[in-house]
């Protein structure tokens, strides 16, 4: 307790969000700090770690130890990463590195993920529980495998998304309201990314309310003044309103 305590880790609260803690024995606990530290994590840097990964704490060294290697020799990341890597994703620390970290950077490189060091926060999820279900999401909409994966491929940021939370309701709005083609989601899977409330329904809005249609890339992308702009310019061009039989004809506007 007083050698948690000297970093400034309430043990306590500890306890609470991850009672093994108790069983511990100090000398393991200290290699274990020990060995993170070699990596030069700040006192700061090392609570904010144990806040949101206590089983470090639980961990012991000569598991820590294979994670750091793996990372730098199978999954490619810089010495002058590792901290960067570790401090964004604190979970990797406690995954072992036969039965999750391997098999997910095999099954990211079979589908064409190549620079997985870019995007090793995922290396963390279950092949089988995470990745897997989002990819069959999608084939189950009507991408093929080829189409869904080159999506994953293009963004894979989009394996961090929730199924019920985000798929589906942003899914749903691009159908139903927007009336799009799924095809453009093949081109810019990062439309998953936007909010729903603050960023993809105000601005689809605006483009119906003055008759505009924009490729998801230039609704989305675009900061609020670039956005305003380029509606406003193509509000006041030519452009047929939406009650016009023309509003149907796929225009985009020239970029500015």
């Amino acid at each position: 307790m007083l050698y948690l305590d000297s970093m400034g880790i309430d043990f306590l609260s500890l306890i609470n969000t991850h009672p093994p803690i108790i069983s511990v024995p100090l000398a393991d606990i200290q290699s274990t700090v020990n060995l993170i530290a070699s990596i030069n994590f700040t006192t700061l840097e090392f609570r904010r770690i144990v806040s949101m990964c206590p089983e470090v704490l639980t961990s012991r060294a000569s598991d820590v130890l294979p994670v750091f290697t793996f990372l730098l020799r199978e999954a490619g990341v810089n010495g002058s990463d590792l901290k960067r890597v570790i401090n964004r994703r604190p979970r990797l620390l406690v995954c072992s590195v036969k039965t999750r970290l391997r098999p997910t950077l095999n099954f990211l490189q079979s589908i064409g993920i190549a620079e997985v060091n870019k995007h090793t926060y995922l290396l963390s999820c279950s092949v089988e529980d995470k990745l897997i279900p989002r990819i069959e999401y999608f084939k189950n909409i009507g991408f093929s495998h080829k189409e869904t994966t080159n999506m994953f491929r293009r963004f894979p940021q989009l394996f961090n998304y929730s199924v019920k939370d985000n798929y589906e309701p942003k899914l749903n709005y691009f159908v139903m309201e927007m009336g799009r083609d799924l095809k453009e989601l093949k081109e810019f899977p990062q439309y998953f990314s936007f909010s729903l409330e603050n960023r993809i329904k105000p601005r689809h809005q605006s483009c119906v309310e003055k008759g505009v249609c924009f490729p998801l890339n230039v609704l989305l992308k675009t900061s609020d003044h670039q956005f305003r702009r380029r509606l406003d310019v193509c509000f006041n061009s030519s452009m047929p309103l939406s009650t016009s039989s023309l509003s149907r004809v796929n225009w985009y506007p020239h970029p500015l």
